[in-house]
């Protein structure tokens, strides 16, 4: 069963980017896109005939326009395309005409970018506040004018955050096209620049139940910018805090606290609050994990008070999410349930029908333990409907492994079996280990009580060798650790 929330932040909008400022600074909500702006790609005579275009327009002569800094000769070279003026050039030049250098440079009107971003900045509002297929309708119109103005680095952001809304959906192929768009507009970019994208790739294949997959995708990654030489901080804390989440499926819980001790080194580097609180509630995973379940509390405390201040509802609901499962770990049931279903009402109110799917298993497991054992089976087998293989297989798989527990304690042993050994499989296409031990220990056991040793052995092997298999615990080399100093420890 998993631990709490079943990602490490959904939300395209809250991941934060290289060189950005926090929200404190700005006045805008932390985690906004950078606005690093690729090379022109238009030709000199092109730039030449709108700096031609411009001047004429302000009834500036050559000499004028040239100013103090440069000569009429200059500027009638650099209209006439002879030379490509320097970007130093363009900047000057821009200033005395009244307009921006990407006009120059790119063609790009005036104020466009600064517009283009304010709309992306709504749909991801729209998104949070649960108006899921108008922030998609947003993007996709956004996406045709940036597409018009050949601006992939917009164009890329609004792919990422596209893809985002389609995970919150559970459309999961679709999701994995927006980031592979947004990767191919950003192909010629530096590696932290296509991190976000990288991620989002990740996240899918996880949601998706190809767990093992999600961990190459992220740790080849941190491989590569940890090798740069200049490691990018913000960049390499929001891969290893995400990575945490396919490392804890796949039962490598001393590969997720590693990333987890990695991450809160780097965090200091990180000016994001935002991305500094998913952090957060990806280590009070982890602590969960490891059942140290205080610790844990106190991590997810300090993240719910950042989306708290940013009013941050799907990741609001995410700490509900978790703290639900902490309460189910301490028996507290009856708080878990308002936990559970205050995350399921915020997640289905953000658009976000696919997680919410997942809490449903949770608070399913919840509604079992309080002895509701009818109202979890009608639960569970309504949302298998919506799970399987390629599609919440992890989820899948536990609400197989519940309602054979619920059928066993009924005293229905075929259909627990039935139930089991639908989840084995599920479980064996995720990697997820651990939990392919837990209901291969099930059904052996059921086999055993009923004098069936063959099959009760043949079962627990089938758990053993899950876990023994290469690289199901170790996952290959582990990533290497950025050149950063360690927190010291207490």
């Amino acid at each position: 069963m998993s631990t709490g929330s079943g990602d490490s932040g959904e939300d395209g909008r809250s991941e934060g980017q290289t060189g950005v400022q926090t929200g404190r600074q700005t006045g805008v909500r932390p985690g906004a896109r950078s606005d690093a702006r690729p090379d022109a790609r238009s030709s000199a005579k092109e730039i030449g005939s709108r700096i031609q275009r411009l001047r004429t327009e302000k009834k500036l002569t050559q000499r004028q326009l040239a100013g103090t800094r440069y000569t009429a000769a200059y500027v009638s070279t650099v209209e006439a395309g002879k030379a490509r003026a320097s970007q130093t050039a363009l900047r000057y030049l821009a200033e005395r005409l009244g307009t921006t250098y990407e006009q120059l440079a790119e063609g790009v009107p005036a104020g466009l970018r600064a517009e283009l971003r304010e709309r992306l900045a709504e749909a991801d509002r729209l998104a949070d506040e649960g108006s899921g297929e108008h922030a998609e309708q947003t993007l996709v119109a956004l996406l045709e004018r940036a597409a018009d103005h050949e601006l992939p680095d917009l164009q890329a952001d609004m792919n990422v955050a596209l893809g985002h809304c389609m995970l919150r959906r559970g459309a999961l192929a679709e999701a994995r096209e927006c980031f592979d768009r947004a990767l191919g507009l950003l192909a010629d970019q530096p590696l932290p620049t296509r991190v976000r994208a990288i991620r989002g790739q990740a996240i899918a294949h996880q949601l998706g139940g190809d767990i093992r997959y999600s961990c190459y995708l992220l740790e080849q990654t941190i491989d590569e910018l940890n090798g740069g030489g200049l490691p990018d901080p913000a960049a390499l804390l929001l891969l290893y805090a995400t990575i945490i989440t396919p490392y804890l499926d796949m039962g490598a819980l001393e590969r997720a606290a590693k990333a987890a001790d990695l991450a809160l080194d780097l965090a200091p580097r990180v000016a994001d609050p935002v991305v500094v609180a998913g952090l957060h509630r990806s280590v009070a995973r982890t602590l969960a994990g490891g059942g140290r379940f205080d610790e844990a509390e106190a991590y997810l405390v300090k993240a719910q008070e950042v989306y708290e201040q940013w009013q941050i509802r799907a990741e609001l609901a995410q700490c509900h999410w978790m703290r639900g499962y902490l309460h189910t770990q301490h028996d507290r049931l009856a708080d878990a349930e308002d936990e559970l279903t205050c995350a399921l009402g915020m997640l289905r109110s953000t658009g976000a029908a696919f997680y919410a799917t997942q809490v449903e298993v949770e608070l399913a497991d919840v509604r079992f333990r309080r002895g509701h054992g009818a109202d979890a089976e009608q639960l569970l087998t309504t949302l298998l409907a919506g799970l399987g293989p390629g599609h919440g297989t992890v989820h899948a798989a536990a609400a197989h492994r519940l309602l054979g527990l619920i059928h066993e304690q009924r005293g229905e042993p075929a259909d627990a079996e039935r139930h089991y050994r639908a989840a084995l499989p599920l479980q064996e296409e995720a990697d997820a280990a651990g939990d392919l031990a837990d209901t291969a220990r099930l059904l052996g056991d059921l086999l055993e009580r009923q004098g069936r040793l063959k099959d009760a052995i043949a079962a627990y092997r089938r758990g053993l060798t899950g876990l023994a298999r290469p690289g199901t615990t170790t996952l290959g080399p582990a990533p290497a650790p950025p050149p950063v100093t360690p927190r010291p420890t207490r």
